[in-house]
């Protein structure tokens, strides 16, 4: 089985969930920069170098708050066509309700978490890592954001058909939301999240929510 593992950046196979970090799993890294070496060069809303149907799943963390809202989906349907029919998607990205918490207690540029690249402020969640975007990094700005009900929104509106979503407070500050490209059993999608989200984290109270659509 594959899976495309989009915005891959520096990060492999065993950096995306303990899911698909399992033998039976294939890697293909896409992402818009050659210099972290992917196997396919491409955009998330231009991914015409892989054929339709051909992946099993789809892995992209942290990517989709770097396109406009208007491209978000443009690059929701292009997941959906390269997709099998049972295939399914991961996603990640910043969760801005628990991010603006953190605003609203005037704590912008307080440093919220650390990082590889340093500590990390409300305001690099927001917009972008601001030590990046000083080396000229401009594709790393945030150019859009999400809550768990408009992730959620978003992904059913471009045509998948069951969700389960997660959202984690400090020290994470992120979403996860998982979803099929066609039906699936409350089983089966409650076993899929159990598979891929980091459920031995913190999550905030009610946030798993695997039911069909």
């Amino acid at each position: 089985m594959k899976f495309l593992h989009v915005g891959c950046g520096l990060k492999r196979k065993h950096q995306t969930t303990q899911g698909f970090n399992l033998d039976r799993w294939e890697e293909v890294r896409l992402d818009i920069d050659t210099s972290v070496g992917p196997d396919i060069t491409g955009s998330m809303t231009d991914m015409s170098a892989v054929e339709t149907g051909s992946m099993n799943a789809i892995f992209s963390a942290h990517a989709i708050e770097h396109l406009y809202p208007h491209d978000v989906p443009v690059a929701i349907a292009e997941f959906r066509r390269v997709l099998a029919p049972d295939g399914f998607i991961v996603i990640t990205c910043p969760d801005l309700q628990s991010i603006c918490k953190l605003v609203a207690e005037g704590k912008l540029t307080d440093a919220a978490c650390d990082s590889p690249a340093g500590p990390v402020a409300p305001i690099d969640m927001l917009f972008g890592m601001r030590s990046s975007l000083a080396q000229g990094n401009h594709f790393m700005a945030h150019r859009s954001g999400f809550t768990d009900k408009v992730l959620t929104a978003t992904i059913k509106a471009g045509g998948f058909v069951a969700t389960a979503s997660m959202r984690r407070d400090a020290p994470f500050y992120d979403l996860w939301l998982l979803a099929t490209r066609d039906a699936s059993s409350e089983d089966g999608l409650r076993n899929l999240a159990m598979s891929h989200f980091p459920l031995t984290q913190k999550a905030l109270p009610g946030s798993l929510v695997p039911a069909p659509a």
